[in-house]
């Protein structure tokens, strides 16, 4: 036992003897001076201040840009000593909590203040920039101008209902020739598209006449004669029929106008002018804030099985409205009016018009029935139309000289074309305003440039082919497109 615990004894010493001699050979190898002991502990320094920044880096009082600048920037403390160390941090005074924080002399402060966010440049009205642009809020603030205010309409309204009934009355008991007329109220004040002011409406005296033949005047055209059957000439209009059997428009409209004149004679407040093929009455009362233009328009309503041919590939409908509503279209009647460029050359010149069409479209224009009412989904269609007419107003009143003759038909048409096209209520969803203004005008831009706007109905007559030069609907194309890529300023009174 006692040699057992003498070996045991014997090893510890040795082990311990071991040892110190490499703690004696250790220190005999380091070198005089402190620099490679400083050198360790530097690194254990860097090390742990690196450490410390990964943990201040999840603290929100120190920001990672100052961090990083932090980092990058040389300071006094990082410099060379050159002392035996290539790398050795200079030793120096901990630095306060509020330095490092951004307080005092800190890196954030040598970084310099942070830059803040740049304003909106105002325009010169006061508006940020950005707002001033937004075409969807130009857009919904015109329409919001363009509104009539319901007392000037149902004020307008009963003024023209006055003056039809007295003419009604007065063809019905006076005339022989025009007692049977039908009167049809059309035009955007009937389609809920008339914009400013109730000021502008349109209503039809229609003469009805069966079996009647309707021959187009040429390839591409509007104009037609209309012909009756010898044994019909006898109805109350033969003193309009000519010896070939044609209803002369010419005859019939003069004869029409001197009877409307002595009907609203009494009228102090009401004055005809002259115009053809309408019978337009000036309405200005005392009481009302603005004038009333009132067109009386002659028309024939012929009662026929259908359309005439040449309108079998218009008014494409189908994948829109649906193949039986347009199948009841063309059971209805459809409506001759004079046409008084025509009538300088033939006194038998009738324009083919769909009026009473239009008015149902537009009365009843989405795909699902319920579309725009007070219970389904709203659109955007009819507000695209009256932007754009407004547009076309506004160009036309500052550009009298270029865009005079262009009508406001132009601007309806474009819509039906576009409605039959893309004839998803989805796509004219009232958040889509502008996009769907701005195809529009694309659209229009495109069948001003081609010199070509085929007329819904009857597609081989174009609109721009007679009383529209080539280089005003180039201006027009050119003047819409200004706008439509910058913002709209026109609507905003910032265009000059």
């Amino acid at each position: 036992m006692s040699l057992c615990w003498e070996n045991l004894l014997t090893s510890h010493v040795s082990l311990f003897n071991a040892d110190t001699a490499a703690r004696a050979s250790f220190s005999r190898a380091a070198p005089a001076s402190t620099g490679e002991s400083s050198e360790m502990s530097g690194r254990g320094r860097a090390r742990a201040a690196q450490s410390t920044d990964a943990r201040r880096a999840k603290s929100p009082a120190c920001p990672a840009a100052t961090r990083a600048k932090d980092r990058e920037d040389p300071s006094p403390r990082t410099a060379h000593k050159g002392k035996g160390s290539a790398s050795e941090p200079e030793r120096g005074p901990r630095r306060k909590r509020e330095e490092v924080d951004g307080g005092g002399g800190g890196a954030s402060a040598r970084a310099g203040p942070r830059p803040k966010p740049e304003p909106n440049r105002a325009s010169p009205g006061g508006k940020p920039a950005r707002e001033e642009t937004d075409p969807s809020r130009i857009l919904l603030e015109t329409l919001e101008k363009l509104k009539i205010k319901k007392q000037h309409r149902a004020e307008a309204a009963a003024t023209i209902n006055e003056v039809v009934d007295m003419i009604e009355k007065f063809m019905e008991e006076e005339t022989e020739c025009f007692r049977q007329m039908v009167t049809l109220r059309t035009g955007s004040a009937y389609e809920n598209v008339k914009i400013n002011e109730p000021d502008e409406f349109d209503v039809m005296f229609a003469v009805p006449v069966y079996r009647t033949r309707v021959q187009q005047f040429g390839d591409g055209s509007a104009f037609c004669s209309a012909h009756v059957d010898r044994e019909r000439r006898t109805r109350p209009y033969s003193q309009f029929v000519q010896e070939d059997g044609t209803i002369s428009a010419c005859d019939m409209l003069n004869h029409f106008r001197e009877l409307v004149k002595v009907a609203v004679k009494d009228l102090d407040s009401l004055e005809v002018k002259k115009g053809c093929p309408a019978v337009t009455l000036q309405i200005m009362k005392s009481d009302m804030e603005f004038p009333i233009s009132l067109d009386i328009v002659l028309g024939l309503e012929v009662h026929s099985s259908s359309w005439p041919s040449f309108t079998k590939d218009g008014c494409k409908i189908e994948k829109w409205l649906g193949s039986k509503v347009k199948r009841d279209f063309k059971f209805k009647p459809f409506y001759l009016v004079p046409k008084y460029e025509v009538c300088c050359f033939s006194t038998d010149a009738w324009r083919i018009s769909f009026s009473h069409v239009e008015k149902d479209i537009l009365k009843n224009h989405g795909k699902v029935k319920t579309c725009c009412e007070k219970q389904g989904v709203q659109c955007c269609r009819k507000a695209c139309l009256k932007l754009l007419k407004h547009l076309l107003h506004t160009l036309k009143e500052r550009h009298q000289k270029e865009l005079s003759e262009f009508s406001s038909y132009l601007a309806k048409t474009v819509l039906l074309h576009a409605c039959s096209s893309r004839v998803d209520d989805n796509y004219w969803a009232t958040a889509n305003l502008s996009h769907c203004f701005q195809m529009l005008l694309e659209d229009f831009e495109k069948y001003l440039k081609s010199g070509s706007l085929p007329n819904f109905f009857i597609p081989s007559h174009n609109l721009l082919a007679s009383g529209y030069s080539r280089r005003s609907c180039e201006h027009l194309a050119d003047f819409i497109a200004e706008q439509r890529n910058n913002g709209f300023p026109i609507f905003s009174g910032s265009s000059q």
